[in-house]
């Protein structure tokens, strides 16, 4: 119990230091509108876009990651009932957050959830690809520490599972 213990203060202190910047306008503004590169919204309409724009084994790949991301936040769902973590701008002291923060619970990060599980396709269809999409899906979830919203935990939990539905999703589509 020792050791969650440390583990979680670890984590505390990393919200912190990455938080404490959230008054510089510049960050905020370059965190606030790049979280949303994870959320539904932007991810879905980017997706049907691509689907209708896209042929051959680009759209197989739109496919594959319009598959990942429905499956991917299945788990997410329950994970996040299962385990009712408070966020960390509800759970510790001097975070600061954005107006109208979620108010569900912080484990697993579904935003870091759902860009993994949208690049990791396109990474596994062209390897090249990853210089871009890795950063991008770095941004997401640290923008989701910086905002107070997640723990890293809660970060790396939901890209692992990101890619790990990108990856079943891109070889179930390719393999059928």
């Amino acid at each position: 119990m020792k050791r969650i213990d440390e583990l979680y203060e670890f984590e505390c202190r990393l919200v912190h230091k990455i938080n404490r910047h959230f008054n510089k306008r510049i960050l905020n503004l370059f965190f606030r509108y790049g979280t949303h590169l994870g959320g539904a919204t932007l991810l879905i309409s980017s997706l049907f876009l691509l689907l209708i724009l896209l042929n051959g084994q680009y759209r197989m790949t739109v496919i594959s990651c319009m598959l990942s991301l429905t499956i991917s936040h299945i788990p997410v769902h329950f994970v996040k009932k299962m385990y009712p973590r408070k966020r960390p701008y509800l759970a510790l002291e001097h975070v600061q957050y954005p107006s109208n923060p979620l108010k569900d619970y912080s484990f697993p990060s579904g935003h870091t959830t759902a860009i993994l599980s949208v690049i990791t396709p396109f990474i596994l269809m062209d390897s090249s690809l990853a210089f871009i999409l890795l950063p991008t899906g770095f941004f997401v979830g640290l923008s989701r520490i910086y905002l107070g919203l997640h723990y890293p935990s809660d970060v790396m939990a939901g890209g692992m599972l990101g890619i790990i539905c990108g990856w079943i999703s891109y070889y179930l589509i390719w393999t059928f």
